[in-house]
C-alpha cells in the first residue's frame, strides 16, 4: 500500500513592474523540468514561514531584497502525489506552491541559479514551457492583476 508523505510546501513571487510585466526564470537544464520556465522561489524550509522562505529565496536566486509585508497572496497550485526524492520506496508526496505577488524589492533581478531572467506581459505567460502547476499559477496572476487594476 502506498503511504503518503507530510506535502512539500513551496513558495513561488510573481515581481510585478509598474507596467505589470512579471518576472519569470529559466530553471537550470540539469534539473527536473530544466529549461521551462517557472516563477521565481522555492521549498519552505523547517521553522520558516511561507513568507520568511519567499524572502530567503529570492534572496539566494535573484539577489533582490523583499520584505514578507510586500508580500501579496494570489493562489496556490497543488499536484496529485508524486514519488518522494528522498524515498525511492512506495512512499508519495504532494507538492503545494503558494503563489506571491510583489511590487516593491530592492536590487535588480540576476539568474544566480537559473539559466535566464526575462520579464514578460502577463497575458503571454501561458503561452511559455512551464512546469504542469506554474500554468494554473500564471491564471490566478492574470485574475490578481486585473482585479487590482479595476480596484477591486
Amino acid at each position: 500500500m502506498e503511504k503518503l508523505l507530510t506535502p512539500l510546501l513551496v513558495t513561488a513571487v510573481a515581481l510585478v513592474r509598474p507596467d505589470d510585466r512579471v518576472l519569470l526564470q529559466k530553471r537550470d537544464f540539469s534539473a527536473v523540468h530544466g529549461g521551462l520556465w517557472e516563477f521565481p522561489g522555492g521549498k519552505v524550509e523547517v521553522g520558516e514561514t511561507p513568507e520568511d522562505a519567499a524572502v530567503r529565496e529570492l534572496e539566494e536566486e535573484l539577489g533582490i531584497g523583499i520584505s514578507a509585508e510586500a508580500l501579496d497572496p494570489v493562489g496556490f497550485a497543488s499536484s496529485s502525489a508524486l514519488p518522494s526524492s528522498t524515498d525511492q520506496s512506495r512512499h508519495q508526496r504532494t507538492l503545494v506552491i503558494l503563489l506571491y505577488a510583489c511590487r516593491l524589492w530592492q536590487g535588480e533581478p540576476q539568474a544566480r541559479e537559473a539559466e535566464a531572467v526575462a520579464w514578460y506581459r502577463p497575458e503571454t505567460i501561458a503561452r511559455l514551457s512551464m512546469p504542469p502547476l506554474d500554468y494554473p499559477l500564471s491564471e490566478a496572476l492574470i485574475r490578481h492583476l486585473r482585479a487590482d487594476s479595476s480596484g477591486n
